[in-house]
Order: C-alpha cells, then structure tokens, then sequence
C-alpha cells in the first residue's frame, strides 16, 4: 500500500513524499513511525530512494516495475477524453497515412509526450498497377497504385538513347508480372527474375529498374509518425544536451524508430528505463498498443516519457485510443472496398 501511494502521489505532482504525507492517506490507521519503517524495508528492497533534496522519498526504475506489474489499476479514459479522441477522428480522409499522423499528434496533445503511430504492416496490400504520365521535356512520372488505395508518385527523367516505346514495354512487362502480387512478392521479384526479363527490352537498364524498386520498397517497409517531439524537453535533464539531442535522433530515424518499437508484442506493454533501450533512454518509460484491422494489418502506438508519468491514466488513455483508431481504420477500408 505504501508503495502504490507513494508512486501515485510521485507521478501527480513531481514532489519526494514523506511518511507524514501518507499517514492521513493509508486506508487503515498506522503512525509515522510505521510507516518510516515501512519505506525503509522499500528502500532496502530498492523500490524507492532517497533524493538530496529532501527528507521524502521517490520510485526508483524498480518501483515503477513492480507497481505496473502488480499493483497497478488502469483508470478509463473519461467522457471529455472519449469525446475528443472521437471527434478528431469524426472526418473525412484521403488517404490512410493521413489516419495514422493524425493518431499521433492527438495522442501527444492529449497526454503531453511524444507519441509515436506506426502505419498497419501490408500483409494483404497488393499492387494494383503503374501508370506512366508523360511531363514533357524528357520527362515522366510514374505512379505506382496499390490495393489499398494509395497511390506513390516519381518523376525521373528519361535519357535521350531511351525510346518512350521502350520506356512503355517496361510498364507493361511489370503490370504483367507483378499486379495482384504482394508489396514483398514484387520487391523480391524484381531483384532476381525481372532484370534478366528487361534485357531483352532495354539494351541498358539506365536505372530505370531502380526507379521500380524504390517505389516498391518505399511503400513496403514500416512507416512512423512522430506526434509531440518538441514535448521531451519537458522532461529531459536541461543539463544533459548531449542526451537530449541522441533522444532526437531516434525520434528523427526510421531505423532506430523500428528498432526501438521492434520487441513489443501484441496487447499493451510498458517498457522502463534500460527496457526500452541503451543507457540514453534510461529515465523514460515507453507504452506501447497494438492495433488490429484484421486482414488490413496490424499497427502500432505509442508514447514515450518520463519514469514518472502517471501510467494507470496513460494505460488508460491508449487503451480507448487504439480501439477508436482500429474503428476509424476498418471504417476507412470499408469505405476503400465500397462494402
């Protein structure tokens, strides 16, 4: 009981708690002097510490463990968060990124860290077709249409030994072999069979091949929003700039973004400290949620910040959050498949 009071009252407002604070808050009558006893067994056991500041104590990394795993009770988003978290899904969108930035920078409003949405993984997207768009002075734009609705656009130009004639038996060889083929299937394809295939086509591939390729792997691989980044200077160490600026890096790199959510399983996870990552993510605590559209895929949220952030409020916000964002996303597909 002392434990789970003493990171309640941490987490709400940031000040060490001393045993005099809890006496009149325990649910059974105990004096001080109990209860001074009590947080130093805590404090042996290393759940709590001391700061140098005051007299009280605060949660260590282990605390924080023990009281998610064991004394924690989620606190349901209430109907004002409800409300907000629905009307800013409550319109229309173009495109399914657009769902997925959206999620982020809502979910970093309404909690004031840095929240992180990742786009449903394409298991059941497929290619739908390229179209070429002919821009004049030598050159074009190709779009690649997938089965999902979305369409990615690249100009390049076309050199002048290259023929539009060619440039169009190319198209059509991919269509030919790669509509209705998974965003995998295709980038596998055209690494190994497809280049011999257009030889016969194209004396000089002249990177035109590439030009596919990059498409395709554009739109096959994770793709993260980053909501509130500015928001981890709240409650970084101002003195430690070298941290703060390695913490940046990972919001600002695809790859460290998907090492850093790659380890988390289906459902709802909290990560602490030296759980998450390296030493430079030692004082933060991410929670991250799954969220399924079930043969669209599966994507994720989440939100980074401080050990000392209210987690049954935070478990409870993400929890409603994910299920309005699966309800926007199927709704979203329902509407791409016209059912």
């Amino acid at each position: 009981m002392i434990l789970e009071l003493i990171v309640r009252k941490y987490t709400e407002n940031g000040q060490p708690v001393g045993s005099k604070a809890l006496v009149d808050t325990l649910p059974i009558h105990v004096s001080s002097a109990t209860i001074r006893n009590d947080m130093v067994k805590l404090e042996e056991a290393g759940l709590i510490e001391k700061t140098h500041s005051s007299s009280g104590r605060v949660p260590s990394r282990e605390g924080y463990r023990y009281y998610v795993d064991h004394l924690m009770r989620p606190v349901s988003a209430d109907q004002s968060e409800l409300a907000t978290i629905k009307s800013s899904f409550d319109q229309s969108f173009r495109r399914i990124d657009d769902i997925v930035k959206i999620s982020a920078d809502m979910l970093s409003q309404m909690t004031n860290y840095t929240a992180l949405s990742l786009k449903p993984n394409q298991v059941a997207t497929t290619i739908d077709g390229f179209r070429l768009v002919p821009l004049g002075s030598s050159r074009v734009m190709l779009i690649l249409v997938t089965s999902n609705g979305e369409a990615s656009t690249q100009q390049f130009s076309i050199p002048p030994e290259l023929q539009g004639e060619e440039l169009e038996k190319v198209v059509h060889l991919m269509n030919d072999r790669l509509v209705g083929k998974s965003l995998a299937q295709a980038y596998q394809l055209i690494h190994s069979d497809l280049p011999v295939i257009l030889s016969k086509y194209l004396h000089n591939k002249l990177g035109v091949v590439d030009v596919f390729s990059d498409m395709i792997s554009r739109n096959a691989e994770d793709q993260f929003f980053v909501g509130g980044k500015l928001n981890i200077l709240n409650f970084s160490d101002p003195k430690n700039l070298e941290s703060v600026r390695k913490v940046f890096g990972i919001l600002n790199t695809q790859d460290a973004l998907s090492d850093l959510l790659s380890n988390d399983e289906h459902g709802v996870n909290v990560r602490i400290g030296n759980e998450i990552s390296d030493s430079v993510l030692q004082d933060y605590s991410l929670i991250t949620a799954s969220y399924d559209i079930g043969t669209y895929g599966q994507g994720l949220i989440a939100i980074l910040g401080p050990t000392s952030m209210q987690y049954s409020k935070m478990l409870g916000i993400v929890d409603v959050f994910r299920a309005q964002l699966s309800s926007k996303m199927l709704e979203y597909y329902k509407n791409l498949d016209g059912s």
